[in-house]
């Protein structure tokens, strides 16, 4: 009876331990199956982050917030700072304002809308010259590429243009085309484009010839090299090459208003420092500074979204 019932506790054993196998099998097989259709494990089957992972991921955002309270921290002494030693007479008030001027300033020109006009004017001057300066510089790089001899023609000739002082040529411009909005959007172009196009086509030219090779022993042609290697490869570039020109562009912008404007801020700055309104000037520079902040933190948004594909 004994050995009887060790022979029937060992069947049940065998017989559970292949259930338990069959089952385990099963579940295997249904999670590569999902695997393949999905291409992804459900979040019930994926393991938990451990203690250390987590401990990183706090300390990563510790650090993110402690900079940016570092960065109000800065901003609200700089001001602080400002507003007392204008109100004890530390400064000369008249010539170096004082925040709370500035403010009250800034609730006046909006009230009478012209601030918002000439914050208008220059956005809109800023962002045509840097639209044509992306795609001006792309396609002129991309013709360099195309053909080399050109690129050795005219490479000297951008070097030379691009070491070329643009404030020299801005009075030029106005003599040319004359004192309107032309004048300040080409003389925006003429800050960034030649420099643009001189990284842009660097790094056409630095790509690995293996990859190029590989699509010619395809069959492919010059524009499949062009479509599937050289402009993938380089979107990172284009776009770090891009946030130094939406500053550019602006820097070109407010140089054209200067000398040919009689709207946008640059107009506010000459004008203000000829009439002796230094809260006019001070509050327009305060504006295109947060404006190429603005500029540049949306272009920075793009390469982060674009990174995830290139």
């Amino acid at each position: 009876m004994k050995t009887k019932t060790s022979t029937n506790q060992e069947k049940n054993t065998k017989s559970n331990d292949a259930a338990t196998l069959f089952k385990y099998n099963q579940k295997k097989t249904n999670q590569n199956d999902t695997r393949n259709t999905s291409g992804k494990s459900t979040s019930s089957e994926q393991e938990p982050p451990s203690p250390g992972q987590l401990a990183y991921v706090r300390s990563i955002k510790r650090n993110k917030n402690m900079i940016r309270l570092l960065q109000l921290f800065i901003l609200i002494a700089f001001l602080s700072l400002w507003e007392v030693a204008a109100h004890y007479n530390w400064i000369n008030d008249f010539i170096f304002c004082s925040p709370s001027k500035l403010y009250s300033t800034f609730l006046d020109m909006m009230k009478d809308g012209s601030l918002p006009h000439h914050i208008g004017i220059t956005l809109y001057e800023t962002l045509v010259g840097f639209a044509i300066v992306t795609f001006g510089s792309l396609l002129v790089a991309i013709l360099f590429w195309w053909n080399t001899t050109l690129s050795k023609v005219f490479e000297p000739y951008l070097v030379m243009l691009n070491a070329l002082p643009k404030s020299a040529l801005a009075p030029v411009l106005i003599v040319w085309l004359g004192a309107n909005q032309t004048t300040i959007i080409v003389c925006a172009c003429s800050v960034a484009i030649f420099g643009s196009i001189l990284n842009i086509y660097t790094g056409f030219a630095s790509l690995d010839n293996d990859k190029l090779k590989l699509i010619e022993t395809l069959k492919g042609n010059r524009f499949h090299c062009l479509r599937m290697v050289v402009l993938p490869s380089n979107v990172p570039n284009i776009l770090s090459i891009m946030k130094v020109n939406i500053g550019l562009c602006l820097v070109g912008v407010v140089i054209g208003e200067f000398l040919a404007a009689k709207e946008g801020l640059g107009y506010l700055i000459i004008y203000g420092s000829q009439t002796f309104k230094m809260s006019n000037v001070l509050l327009s520079i305060l504006i295109l500074c947060a404006i190429a902040m603005l500029l540049y933190m949306i272009l920075q948004r793009i390469e982060r979204k674009l990174s995830e594909y290139f």
